[in-house]
């Protein structure tokens, strides 16, 4: 069943798995805390995500809130995404390994694939009636630091989960960004046979 704010607001050119046009990225979190089954059924989902060579680079450091790892990860945020992210239920960094478990070559493909393994999270988090939100706004080099990342390891992104809170709690100027977002027309990211052409969509 398709979400009212994303009826509104999004629009298919074909027909696709409502899971996938209801996931979007709120900031709004209801600061409820979520059993562990229903946080790890979402790394469950990621887990089966696949990859090159079958190589799973992704890891996932993650602190529920009220939890003593909680600090380490929520200082890790910029002031602007802090002001949001104290009601998520739990927050999560993914780091990817670049070099390939069987023979240590580089892995290419070591980022495409963590990011299937966070749509992965994300799909099963809307099936769940859970929300995320992922970003980049965090230290980087903290964030390895103060989570002993190890160096074959690459930090890619932080994931703020939840459950959705109202945007009334959000400052005027977020407010008006809570809402899910359109993305362009098809025919603009999909191409035939070489770069430009159209594809006639």
């Amino acid at each position: 069943m398709k979400d009212p704010e994303v009826q509104k607001n999004r629009k298919v050119s074909f027909d696709i798995n409502e899971h996938i046009l209801n996931r979007w990225s709120p900031r709004s979190f209801s600061g409820e805390e979520i059993a562990d089954g229903d946080l790890f059924s979402l790394f469950e989902a990621a887990r089966w995500a696949p990859s090159s060579y079958n190589n799973q680079p992704w890891r996932f450091i993650y602190a529920k809130r009220n939890s003593e790892h909680w600090s380490h990860l929520f200082d890790l945020l910029g002031d602007f995404n802090k002001q949001w992210c104290d009601k998520a239920s739990a927050l999560a960094v993914i780091v990817a390994r670049k070099t390939f478990e069987h023979n240590g070559q580089p892995s290419f493909t070591h980022q495409f694939d963590a990011g299937a393994a966070w749509e992965n999270l994300a799909i099963q988090a809307t099936s769940q009636g859970l929300a995320t939100h992922a970003m980049a706004g965090f230290d980087y080099d903290k964030a390895r630091k103060v989570l002993e990342v190890p160096d074959e390891y690459e930090v890619m992104a932080m994931i703020a989960i939840g459950r959705k809170g109202p945007k009334e709690r959000l400052s005027p100027e977020l407010q008006q960004r809570e809402v899910p977002t359109d993305r362009k027309p098809l025919g603009e990211i999909l191409m035939l046979g070489k770069f430009g052409n159209s594809a006639g969509t």
